[in-house]
């Protein structure tokens, strides 16, 4: 079987309020449609407070792009899970945990396992706290919780909202488990100098070609800049487990 290539994209959607500060989800949805990506991992994609229902028209979405949400069972009105939503093309969903993060604030990650060009895949999409404490209690939460499941080709990707690189920083617990993760300035929007937005793969992947999605709408939607990779699947993973 021959390597598999899958395009993959996070994105806060700052709940569909723009720099202008207009609330518009229909630009949102026209910027996630520019991505043409088979994964999308969005961050604020519900109300914080109160119902925390979902902010976007998914049937419009999946119109404009193919892209249908991974279900979260037990959420209400919310599309996802503290904000965070995935949504796929063509794939198959084999499970979705919903990860509490330690923190002040409320936070949470997806973990959901798929089947996509017939090759597993863990995703583990993420919107992790403001203080550096926590993000750290955070990254190792999610290690113990990677860890402790089958071994899976595993991408994590979301706002990390970590600019640091260094060993002392959050990071430095993910690289563990995950390589790459290049650090490409997405924050904010009109003139991005840090690079809260990350991805990063295990060992047994690859990521190409990791860069911010710079388009003038994209300036304006959200005051995040949407980031943008190819995950590369050798074949010798189609057979994994």
């Amino acid at each position: 079987m021959p390597a598999a290539e899958i395009t993959v994209a996070s994105y806060n959607i700052h709940k569909g309020i723009g720099t202008d500060r207009r609330r518009d989800l229909k630009r949102t949805a026209a910027v996630i449609a520019e991505l043409d990506a088979d994964i999308v991992a969005l961050q604020e994609a519900d109300r914080r407070f109160g119902d925390r229902a979902g902010l976007l028209d998914l049937d419009h979405l999946r119109e404009e792009t193919g892209l249908v949400p991974v279900k979260v069972e037990g959420r209400g009105r919310a599309h996802g899970w503290h904000g965070n939503l995935l949504l796929v093309r063509d794939a198959k969903v084999e499970e979705v945990q919903k990860v509490v993060l330690p923190s002040f604030e409320p936070r949470g990650a997806l973990m959901i396992d798929l089947i996509i060009r017939e090759r597993p895949l863990r995703v583990v999409a993420a919107h992790l706290g403001l203080l550096p404490g926590s993000r750290a209690a955070q990254t190792r939460h999610l290690l113990e919780r990677i860890e402790a499941g089958r071994p899976r080709p595993t991408l994590l990707m979301g706002d990390l909202n970590e600019w640091r690189g260094g060993a002392g920083a959050a990071m430095g617990h993910l690289a563990r488990h995950f390589t790459g993760g290049a650090m490409v300035r997405s924050f904010p929007s009109r003139f991005p100098i840090l690079a809260l937005d990350r991805m990063m793969t295990c060992r047994q992947g690859q990521l190409h070609d990791l860069a911010t999605h710079d388009t003038p709408l994209a300036r304006r939607a959200s005051d995040h800049l949407p980031i943008k990779a190819r995950l590369h699947l050798p074949p010798r993973i189609a057979a994994a487990s």
